[in-house]
């Protein structure tokens, strides 16, 4: 029954002005002008992009680079290479144990062993805050910027020293250890594009301590994720409400998995 509602209520809404933001039955939103909005047949309209992303919207792949760079300025430097934030971890202490194995022997909820070159990670116990998976075996695991270099960098890093871009890089209250294939599927996707399957709350508060931490700006869509957490749903079998101006209708808050 709610299915047919919501059916019912995108098709009526299509028949409205040509001009506003339209945000499909997938919650993107569509502005004029965009290469798929005469395309779309069901949606529910929106005065403009911001009301769309507050009503629970995501801003689809050709709309980020428009709100970056309203934000953040479209100028940078250089495009992002992984060697502008030091390219390996660092190891600042020189015991051969660089911040990777620092990170895997804090986090290990049991006593490490290392290889034989008494440097790297061999094997411990470590819970995926993506999953709460349980690993044995350190190489299934890598450890997960939750604030994304690349995103960094074209929010404002490439403007950076880089010693900040290093400290950066290694900053462990930015750093966790999950399984390859959910950190691969992130890339570099901010909170409103990409949430873990699970501890999606604690995922977005971490990501925007870090912003703040680092002074990198939140877009609208990212700060309405973060509402959405401040409201009250705080893992997987939580549901968002998109408001529809008549009634709120339960949606499912899914994981949006896909690589860059």
């Amino acid at each position: 029954m709610k299915r047919l509602l919501v059916t019912a209520l995108f098709l009526a809404a299509s028949s409205v002005s040509a001009n506003e933001v339209r945000m499909t039955s997938d919650y993107i939103c569509h502005e004029p002008g965009t290469a798929w909005y005469e395309k779309i047949t069901d949606f529910l309209p929106y005065e403009t992009i911001e009301a769309c992303l507050n009503a629970g919207g995501y801003a689809p792949d050709y709309n980020e680079k428009r709100v970056v760079d309203s934000l953040y300025g479209s100028k940078t430097k250089k495009p992002y290479k992984r060697e502008f934030f030091g390219g390996d971890w660092a190891d600042y202490d020189q015991d051969c144990r660089n911040t990777r194995a620092e990170l895997l022997a804090e986090l290990s909820t049991s006593k490490v062993h290392y290889r034989s070159n008494g440097c790297t990670v061999d094997r411990g116990k470590w819970i995926s805050p993506f999953t709460n998976g349980v690993f044995y075996k350190a190489k299934e695991l890598e450890v997960d910027h939750v604030y994304p270099l690349a995103l960094a960098w074209k929010r404002g890093a490439y403007s950076w020293p880089y010693a900040l871009r290093l400290e950066f890089a290694n900053d462990k209250r930015n750093l966790h250890v999950v399984e390859k294939n959910l950190n691969r599927a992130k890339g570099a996707k901010s909170i409103d594009r990409w949430l873990p399957p699970t501890n999606r709350c604690e995922y977005v508060y971490k990501f925007v301590r870090i912003a703040k931490t680092y002074s990198l700006p939140l877009t609208e869509g990212e700060k309405s994720v973060l509402n959405r957490c401040k409201s009250g749903f705080e893992d997987k079998k939580s549901k968002p409400f998109l408001d529809l101006g008549i009634l709120k209708i339960g949606g499912s808050f899914e994981s949006k998995l896909g690589s860059d």
